[in-house]
């Protein structure tokens, strides 16, 4: 059964394509684990509760050598041999540990909290790069899509003008040379057809990969390409305020996260010099027999212990101090890595300017050329049906025309890429959650 095609507005496949894309949700799945590794810190402060147990068949008991004198024997008697011990023990035993104090460990929350942060941010530049993919992947079947109705268009003028020629060469007004040049225009006209058809197939598969659907699956767009004012279009391009805030890139505001965090490493580090403190509580019990029956039916016996642990790093051979020095060069490199973004952001803005006020230039120029092209084979037809034009210069001008067009449609296809392009590098793609 034939399933229902979904329709699909450019910002409908795009807030779509941020749910469903593959990479956005591997993405989602970071931030994810992000919050699980929050926990896993936040956990540390938690009591810790461990049970053991232990039991043990001594095979061969050790044998220890003690002075005479202990056993009230003369001198000369030598070391008596003992063996201490008995043939089976066990023992079970429960403790809780409490971290009472650690330096590090609050700059360790800070920095959790800040992954968290970055982990947001990664999710945000995925879905920016998956606006653009398929807002660049739609503009490319709308193109295509009005080359062919425009091609449907040429093939049945074409035709026409082919059914004309073949009556008025039954007639004797005409050669059949006149004929066979309209054949062969209208063969190419078909072949193109083919080959815009087979691109525009294409165009499709490329958008739902895009969105995250099944190549196979049938969708419509409901956009069309709208009715283009190149002139409202230049002031927009040249309206463009001068100066640009750079918190609206998220690869700005990624690196700043990264900037907190490499200065969090520092002070983590840092504070390993602090003592720890910790609070532990044991309680279990043991028991002891030479026979393995005894150990089930005798008493066993309980022991306890409470007590603090304080341990005070004296000297670790200079490692944190080193450690120290490579965070900082570290986060000098992202420093420095935040001026060459700024440039970058600076100039990807420039360049993204210049080339869509070019591609605006070509636009205007192609659209001129297509309307002067159009008029041209007008008049060639008209010329033609009334005996004062020859089969020649029509088909010249239906050549020059379907150039024309062509150009205009690739003049368009670049225009609406490049105003892709700017509007990522200013930050307003894609501002969605």
């Amino acid at each position: 059964m034939a399933q229902t095609p979904r329709e699909f507005s450019l910002n409908e496949a795009i807030r779509f394509a941020t749910e469903q894309n593959l990479n956005v949700k591997n993405s989602q799945l970071d931030a994810i684990s992000a919050d699980a590794r929050i926990k896993e810190i936040k956990a540390v402060a938690l009591p810790q509760v461990n049970v053991s147990g232990q039991f043990l068949n001594n095979l061969a008991i050790q044998t220890v050598f003690l002075p005479p004198e202990f056993f009230q024997l003369p001198a000369d008697a030598g070391p008596q041999p003992v063996r201490f011990g008995v043939n089976y023990q066990g023992a079970l035993q429960a403790s809780v540990n409490q971290l009472l104090f650690d330096a590090s460990y609050r700059i360790g929350l800070k920095a959790a909290d800040a992954y968290r942060e970055l982990a947001q941010k990664n999710i945000a530049a995925s879905k920016i790069t998956t606006a653009e993919q398929v807002a660049k992947a739609y503009y490319n079947v709308l193109v295509n899509q009005e080359r062919m109705k425009l091609l449907d268009y040429n093939i049945g003028r074409l035709d026409t003008l082919l059914r004309e020629t073949r009556a008025l060469n039954q007639q004797g007004f005409v050669e059949k040379i006149d004929v066979s040049r309209l054949e062969v225009q209208l063969n190419n006209l078909q072949t193109e057809k083919q080959k815009v058809q087979n691109l525009v197939g294409l165009s499709y598969y490329l958008l739902k990969f895009q969105m995250g659907l099944g190549v196979n699956d049938p969708i419509v767009l409901t956009d069309r390409i709208p009715e283009l004012s190149i002139d409202d279009l230049e002031r927009e391009v040249t309206s463009m305020p001068a100066t640009f805030d750079y918190g609206n890139r998220i690869e700005f505001s990624q690196l700043q996260s990264q900037l907190e965090l490499a200065n969090l490493d520092i002070q983590n580090t840092q504070k390993q010099y602090f003592p720890k403190l910790s609070a532990f509580f044991n309680y279990g019990y043991n028991n002891g027999r030479n026979s393995f029956g005894d150990m089930l039916t005798t008493k066993w016996f309980a022991l306890s212990s409470i007590g603090l642990n304080l341990s005070a790093p004296i000297f670790d051979g200079f490692s944190k101090k080193y450690r120290i020095q490579q965070q900082k060069l570290t986060l000098e490199k992202a420093r420095n890595s935040g001026d060459l973004l700024k440039n970058s952001i600076d100039l990807q803005i420039r360049q993204a300017q210049i080339t869509l006020q070019n591609s605006l230039q070509s636009l205007r120029t192609q659209q001129r050329n297509l309307e002067l092209a159009q008029e041209v084979l007008r008049v060639t037809r008209i010329k033609y049906k009334e005996g004062v034009g020859s089969n020649i210069e029509v088909i010249n001008a239906e050549s020059a025309s379907r150039e024309a067009q062509t150009n205009y449609y690739a003049s368009l296809l670049d225009y609406m890429l490049t105003k892709v392009d700017l509007d990522k590098a200013t930050g307003k793609l894609f501002t969605g959650n």
